[in-house]
């Protein structure tokens, strides 16, 4: 592990320039010829949260007792919005790149390792709304939000360690970026963000709970709904979850990034 992050800070130094031109380029382009420009990152999850309460909280009579559904809801999209965008761009960023590839010599792992970080900036944008929402509906501040960081990091590692798979993968196997559409689909349902998993079956409850985005949403919730401080068993799943999956894709990126050449 010790030696994992040694090497990713040397690449960061020595490749920190053209990472912030990968994050520029994208912003740039995410951005082309918008009117409100990035002002859509704090809009869309506002507009997201009230099509999503209004539906789940009339219709199928979703309600968190005791809490704000609409914040319940909005810290669940907040979090697995990041990852699913974030996975997305990532596993499309080596192939994407190619051009690039094939000209001068790059760490590989620089473009999976850029989206993760543009959709971060993004991510860190909507805790704005995030925060607006919180206060308008009396959920309140404690303490305990500047633990909020940790399940910040344990998500991005978890995210990069994905985009690292994903983006090995759909080099080899390009319906890769047809079947992913299909998994985050139903991941978005296996993952408690419209539904409180108190309502679930025992036994479904307690397999749901093995869900990494479930360890990183539920963290966020215990401190700012609850207003409590996150268990060890908390901290310890997150880490696992997010460590298990970042090294494994660092393991698999690797290990087959040589290869890439033989399938542009």
């Amino acid at each position: 592990m010790k030696k994992v992050i040694n090497n990713l800070k040397y690449v960061y130094k020595k490749y920190s320039f053209l990472l912030e031109q990968l994050v520029s380029r994208d912003f740039k382009v995410k951005y082309k010829r918008s009117v409100l420009g990035i002002v859509w990152s704090l809009l869309y999850p506002v507009l997201m949260m009230t099509v999503m309460a209004i539906v789940f909280s009339n219709v199928f009579k979703f309600s968190t007792p005791g809490v704000s559904y609409l914040a319940y809801l909005l810290i669940g999209l907040t979090y697995f919005n990041y990852f699913s965008e974030a996975s997305n761009l990532a596993m499309s960023s080596v192939v994407g790149n190619f051009s690039l590839i094939n000209k001068v010599y790059i760490p590989k792992y620089i473009f999976p390792l850029s989206k993760c970080l543009f959709v971060g900036i993004n991510f860190l944008l909507t805790l704005i709304p995030l925060y607006v929402v919180i206060i308008a509906t009396g959920t309140g501040l404690c303490w305990q939000h500047i633990l909020l960081p940790y399940s910040f990091i344990c998500l991005f590692l978890f995210t990069v360690g994905m985009g690292f798979i994903l983006s090995t993968i759909s080099v080899f196997l390009r319906d890769m970026f047809y079947i992913y559409g299909i998994i985050i689909t139903v991941w978005t349902y296996l993952t408690p963000i419209m539904y409180d998993i108190k309502m679930l079956n025992p036994t479904f409850a307690f397999v749901l709970k093995f869900n990494p985005l479930y360890q990183f949403i539920n963290f966020a919730r215990t401190i700012i709904l609850y207003h409590n401080t996150p268990t060890l068993g908390q901290f310890a799943g997150c880490a696992v979850s997010a460590i298990i999956v970042f090294l494994l894709g660092i393991f698999i990126f690797k290990k087959k990034q040589d290869k890439f050449i033989y399938y542009v």
